[in-house]
């Protein structure tokens, strides 16, 4: 039986990809595997990856003819898994060694569906430590109870997917899939899913992945048009919210937090493209008319002056045709 599944996008990072091997081997075990899934790579990297099939013990090697984006490559990874628990790591990122042995023994010892850890964020030579937004260290908690409030962060804003390890009964309730073809935000819609659904999750003093900031390639520097996704993953979790028993708690949550989103977006809209610049403000607009508007004046009315004004004009905004995502 294989014990943990490691599943790990690869797409053009050549650069990185030998870093995130050698970690991968300082944290091999005979009942792990490594499923290395490469998105159709026009570098090095499937070069790279055949040999790391031969080298690295428990690796499994899949290549994409077409590249689909992130979350549709951790969905074929989804689909290879043989692990009674699931992983993920990003093909740029890397992990200090015999730390996947250590998040298997806490997902042990606490017996629930998920556990969430905390990361390192690498920014060239800068390093610097995130935790998980939860208090409550090393107990079983209730993944709806984690929600809330609408007013901070919370654990589904911490919505890393390779920051936590996840038993194979969550793929059986189909929990573990992402949404297919979401180039960027795809962990939203995902976690908030999980936070959802599942029935116990904790959040474990375990540091073990470093993540890599400031890559050329990552769609996080790139301001172009895939940018835009993350309208259609925020549309998502309000939709699936709104179906939920406790909408009436949850939404402002979920409205508040794609409020921020935007705001964000819209606050460094100078790396855009001009064209996809123009397109943000207009979907924006429209996805602001399509929110829930009494929850969305509550939540206007709890944020800065600022934000909120800015905002409020871009909702009064009139959309062209076809605007929306």
């Amino acid at each position: 039986m294989v014990k943990l599944s490691v599943i790990v996008p690869f797409y053009n990072v050549q650069q990185y990809a030998p870093d995130t091997l050698r970690s991968l081997k300082a944290n091999a075990r005979e009942d792990f595997e490594f499923i290395l899934v490469d998105d159709c790579s026009r570098d090095g990297t499937p070069e790279i990856l055949a040999r790391a099939e031969r080298e690295l013990p428990g690796a499994v090697y899949v290549r994409h003819e077409q590249n689909g984006g992130l979350a549709t490559a951790r969905n074929t990874g989804i689909d290879r898994a043989r692990g009674e628990y699931l992983t993920f790591l990003d093909g740029d990122d890397w992990l200090a060694p015999g730390y996947f042995p250590q998040l298997v023994a806490a997902m042990e010892e606490l017996g629930c569906d998920f556990v969430r850890t905390d990361h390192v964020q690498c920014t060239g030579r800068s390093r610097q430590v995130f935790r998980v937004p939860v208090g409550r260290r090393g107990v079983v908690l209730d993944p709806r109870e984690a929600i809330l409030p609408a007013d901070r962060s919370t654990s589904v804003d911490y919505a890393y997917a390779w920051a936590g390890v996840y038993h194979r009964r969550l793929l059986d309730k189909g929990l573990l899939h992402f949404t297919d073809g979401l180039r960027t935000a795809e962990d939203r819609p995902w976690i908030w899913k999980l936070h959802r659904e599942a029935e116990s999750f904790a959040a474990v003093s375990l540091l073990g992945v470093f993540y890599r900031r400031g890559v050329a390639s990552s769609l996080t520097q790139i301001g172009d048009v895939r940018q835009l996704d993350f309208i259609r993953a925020f549309d998502q979790v309000i939709a699936e919210t709104a179906q939920d028993p406790r909408a009436d708690e949850l939404l402002p949550k979920a409205v508040r937090t794609y409020c921020a989103i935007i705001s964000h977006h819209l606050g460094s809209i100078e790396r855009f493209e001009p064209a996809v610049a123009r397109k943000l403000k207009s979907m924006s607009a429209a996805a602001l008319r399509r929110m829930p508007q009494d929850v969305l004046d509550e939540a206007l009315d709890s944020m800065d002056i600022q934000r909120a004004s800015k905002l409020r004009r871009l909702r009064r905004r009139p959309a062209p045709s076809g605007a929306a995502a």
